[in-house]
């Protein structure tokens, strides 16, 4: 079977790679030659999740899948949540959404946030979702320095290491994308 997982982010497809059994042929954006940005227009995580799906396959006729992942704080109403890549701007910057969001939460005693994935399968003409979250909360500073996005200010509930501190393998046991990723394969397997 060949999947196309529509990302350019090269730290959520290795993720998924390490992941995804062998007989799985995981192809990239690039292998297919899809360059351009696909649209996240979607005011929630599903539907972003669900666009993108929808564009691939449409625009490039491959069965694939598609993620789109927030983290949620609960003292901000839920923020940054869909906006979380492009939280302190259009840049994407890493650095600068820790650094919004940390300076958002320095006068809430609330540090509890979670993690969540969607993605959507697009195969055979079907299109299914499969969500996974982890809770945890936001630490008061940056520790850590693997990962990527805001793993080094988010520590995943019964740990006290950050996810920037844990080993991959560890993030995906635990992880939001890593449990979004089984249900997927747990989904292939049963075809």
């Amino acid at each position: 079977m060949t999947l196309v997982f529509a990302t350019n982010n090269l730290n959520k497809l290795k993720e998924v790679q390490s992941i995804v059994p062998k007989h799985i042929n995981l192809l990239s954006l690039s292998d297919i030659g899809c360059t351009e940005d696909i649209p996240e227009t979607q005011p929630t995580i599903e539907g972003n999740a669900i666009q993108k799906a929808e564009y691939l396959k449409n625009n490039y006729g491959y069965d694939c899948f598609a993620d789109d992942t927030g983290l949620e704080v609960e003292a901000l109403n839920n923020e940054p949540g869909v906006f979380s890549a492009r939280y302190a701007g259009p840049q994407r910057n890493d650095a600068d959404n820790m650094n919004k969001l940390l300076n958002n939460l320095k006068d809430k005693s609330n540090r509890s946030a979670h993690f969540k994935t969607v993605i959507a399968l697009h195969l055979n003409g079907e299109l299914k979702t499969f969500t996974g979250i982890c809770k945890g909360e936001i630490t008061q500073e940056k520790s850590g320095n693997k990962g990527f996005g805001y793993d080094p200010i988010f520590k995943a509930e019964g740990y006290t290491k950050t996810f920037a501190e844990i080993s991959l393998n560890e993030k995906n046991k635990i992880g939001h994308r890593g449990k979004a990723v089984k249900q997927l394969i747990s989904h292939l397997s049963n075809l």
